[in-house]
């Protein structure tokens, strides 16, 4: 074996420590660095990322197997370095990004797939002058590639898709594969729906997310394999792919925790976005009606160039009305207001539909035993459950569920209070209300259902539906022309959430759903209905958002807090919770000795238990984040029982 080569590899199974494999004689093709290969590791064969080739070994005491092939891969000259720096940033292999989008590496695709999206003509439509002022600035970056990222602040129903649409357009012209990244899936197939719709059909338009089937995948691999362009479609893992002309990126929404991943490593896809653009040298579109305030800072400090789109395509602002809910004046019940109630009466007479917007799913937040007080809890998770319209209690972290308890499991009492309220509470009340009118609901909880969820959502564009009840999937992307009356049941229900951004995220959430009302109508109303009089509604107007950066951005500057200091997140885990909890203090500990960053906590998060796991979360703060990497890396994790999990800039 004196002329054979050898590849240390890590395989994207759980198995974390390097393997060595011998390449093949017969290879044409030598693997460098990088490469994607199949092994065969104990009785399967598994894809694996090479991390160093070698001419020559130590001896080894064990038969060296052979790697199998290589696997066809896009030739991206610059995806070895994004995800390099993209691993260095959260701390982790690159390999373990490559792990995301591994189904391509299981199945060769098709030799030649072909399309089978229909022609459709081209919808011609005339920019505003706002609108054009954005594209002419980005155009000249697309054909000539610099990093340019560019915000494209657009009060809701200002057309941004409109400027996304001529910039796609103008990338696909040039031979060039733009990612278009969405924080929702749900809004992803609708986005690849409407595009199909409106650019000309020659333009393959790919998503890549859960809801992708396996035709489309391949049809979308085969073309990065031959430098095909194309617009994919999708939320965390287009970024991830290696896309060899990749000439623009846009992300949509781009305010939205929900490009952060929930689990583990908590990629954010703005941010890797943006990194990608930085490495590739193109531009990158940010739009949103409530652009977030990292972002407005980069404005202000990094020269991002920002463009204001302050007027509605069509239809005009709607009148906003605050009604506070512990008003005394006598009504029906108490979390439907008597101005509200009033409203969607003149609604119903006028054959004009409503949504009402509450962000919480269920019939109520939890069940108390009226008697001894016990709130009933989920066994894996330390929440309580959730009650249901069908009698079930259920836990929104593990999907356990239960029947409602005939008596208390602690004093044996038979009767309970139902605290809070929930989507399908709402939608009972106003069916006692409104018996003749047609009433849905769109929540989590329905979208689990997909066919469920399209039905509601078509029955509602086509009127069959007059009044639309649902949390935070209907906030943003949907255009419904006959809604002219938005109700928001409890707005400051997320205000006193323990998290430095909530006021951030409550004011983006009111703006985005009241914007649902009167995209094509010039009367509209939004009616918010509170429990207190909170100073943040008085930037409820949306033209008036960047006001509220002023203020906000002062206040973060004076307690510390991104994006004016540079945050982190180590999060410890453990079957165990005594020893999760000495764990993290012993850590907390030995992070302040160092004396390289501020140490917040150890503390537990607001729910402590997920399926049976316990955590606590510690916080490390400073004005840069290579003091907060260099923290980090200094733990040695073989000390520590806990499993130790770090995230860069949490948002949630």
């Amino acid at each position: 074996m004196l002329d054979t080569m050898f590849i240390k590899v890590k395989t994207f199974s759980h198995f974390t420590q390097p393997l060595l494999y011998a390449v093949p004689a017969s290879w044409e093709k030598l693997p460098t660095a990088g490469s994607i290969v199949s092994v065969p590791l104990r009785n399967k064969t598994v894809p694996a990322v090479v991390i160093e080739t070698l001419e020559t070994i130590e001896p080894v005491s064990f038969a060296i197997k052979e790697a199998l092939k290589i696997q066809e891969f896009p030739v991206d000259p610059h995806y070895t370095t994004f995800l390099a720096q993209l691993a260095d940033y959260h701390q982790l292999e690159p390999v373990e990004f490559l792990k995301r989008v591994k189904s391509f590496f299981k199945n060769k695709p098709e030799a030649e797939p072909t399309s089978t999206l229909d022609v459709e003509p081209e919808i011609h439509v005339t920019l505003t002058e706002e609108q054009q002022a954005a594209v002419d600035y980005v155009i000249p970056h697309i054909a000539n590639p610099t990093f340019c990222p560019t915000v494209l602040h657009g009060v809701t129903g200002s057309g941004k898709t409109e400027v996304y649409k001529k910039l796609l357009l103008k990338a696909y012209s040039e031979h060039k594969t733009s990612v278009f990244l969405i924080p929702e899936v749900t809004l992803a197939v609708r986005f690849e729906a409407l595009l199909r719709k409106q650019l000309p059909g020659h333009i393959p338009i790919l998503g890549f997310h859960s809801a992708t089937g396996t035709a489309e995948r391949k049809l979308l691999w085969n073309n990065l394999l031959h430098d095909r362009p194309q617009i994919i479609i999708g939320v965390h893992l287009p970024i991830l792919l290696p896309i060899a002309n990749l000439g623009l990126i846009i992300v949509d929404e781009e305010h939205e925790v929900g490009f952060q991943e929930k689990k583990y490593p908590k990629i954010h896809s703005k941010e890797a976005a943006v990194l990608r653009a930085h490495v590739h040298k193109i531009p990158i579109v940010l739009g949103s009606a409530t652009p977030s305030i990292a972002t407005l800072h980069n404005v202000a400090t990094k020269n991002w160039k920002i463009f204001h789109l302050c007027k509605r395509f069509a239809g005009a602002f709607p009148t906003v009305s605050v009604v506070n809910l512990l008003d005394k004046k006598q009504r029906k019940n108490f979390w439907i207001s008597t101005q509200l109630q009033q409203a969607i009466a003149t609604q119903l007479h006028k054959k004009e539909q409503t949504i009402l917007f509450l962000n919480r799913r269920g019939v109520s937040f939890f069940v108390q035993c009226k008697e001894c007080s016990l709130v009933v809890q989920c066994s894996s998770c330390s929440v309580s459950l959730t009650l249901h319209e069908d009698n079930s209690l259920r836990c929104h972290y593990c999907r356990h569920h239960e029947m409602h308890p005939a008596h208390c499991s602690s004093c044996n009492n038979v009767e309970f209070l139902k605290k809070g309220i929930g989507t399908q509470q709402v939608v009972s009340i106003l069916q006692k209300m409104f018996p003749h009118a047609r009433i849905a609901r769109a929540d989590l909880d329905t979208t689990v259902n997909r066919k469920t969820w399209q039905e509601t959502m078509q029955g509602f564009e086509q009127r069959s539906i007059d009044i639309l009840v649902g949390t935070q999937t209907i906030t943003k992307g949907y255009d419904f022309p006959h809604v002219t009356l938005v109700g928001i049941i409890w707005a400051d229900i997320n205000l006193n959430f323990p998290v430095y951004n909530a006021q951030e995220t409550t004011l983006q959430q009111l703006i985005q759903v009241a914007g649902r009302a009167g995209r094509h109508h010039q009367h509209s109303t939004v009616i918010m209905q509170t429990m207190s009089n909170h100073a943040l509604f008085k930037f409820i107007n949306e033209v008036d958002y960047p006001s509220f950066y002023n203020q906000e951005i002062q206040s973060r500057a004076e307690v510390g807090y991104p994006p004016c200091m540079r945050f982190a997140e180590i999060e410890l885990k453990h079957t165990k919770e005594s020893v999760v909890e000495d764990e993290a203090m012993r850590l907390a500990y030995a992070l302040m000795d160092m004396k390289k960053a501020t140490v917040l906590g150890p503390t537990p998060p607001p729910v402590a238990k997920i399926k049976k796991m316990f955590s606590r979360k510690i916080y490390l703060k400073s004005p840069t984040f290579a003091a907060i990497k260099e923290l980090y890396s200094a733990i040695n994790h073989k000390e520590y029982k806990s499993s130790l999990l770090f995230t860069p800039n949490p948002l949630t």
